[in-house]
């Protein structure tokens, strides 16, 4: 530990955390960031590319927020045509629970150039 560091935080897909969250805990880990863009679980395995995964993020969210006296975090991407009907999904699954959401938009760039038609738009 490093004398005047308050926080160690670590962003993860929460895949491998439970196995490795001992040892993080143990090395001063006090704030998890989730990453978890779809409570949908076909959707999950598209975008961590790992086939079987049963949406280990929801559970390890659940999990985590249950029984961690970390700070915990979730933080969603929101992307039009892929999981912008979900956000409501994602406030009743996390309401009740000890953490924070934060809904973060999608900003694609291809190369030099923004892909504009996948932003979502203020209505």
């Amino acid at each position: 530990k490093l004398e005047g560091l308050k926080t160690i935080a670590v962003t993860t897909n929460g895949i491998n955390l439970t196995r490795l969250l001992p040892r993080l805990k143990e090395a001063g880990l006090n704030a998890i960031n989730i990453s978890l863009d779809t409570l949908v679980p076909a959707k999950f395995e598209f975008i961590v590319r790992r086939k079987g995964t049963n949406l280990s993020s929801k559970a390890t969210v659940l999990i985590l927020a249950r029984i961690c006296l970390l700070y915990l975090q979730v933080n969603c991407v929101v992307m039009r045509g892929f999981n912008e009907d979900e956000v409501l999904d994602f406030v009743d699954f996390t309401k009740d629970l000890p953490l924070d959401v934060r809904f973060i938009e999608y900003m694609p760039f291809d190369g030099k150039y923004c892909c504009f038609e996948i932003l979502l738009r203020q209505k």
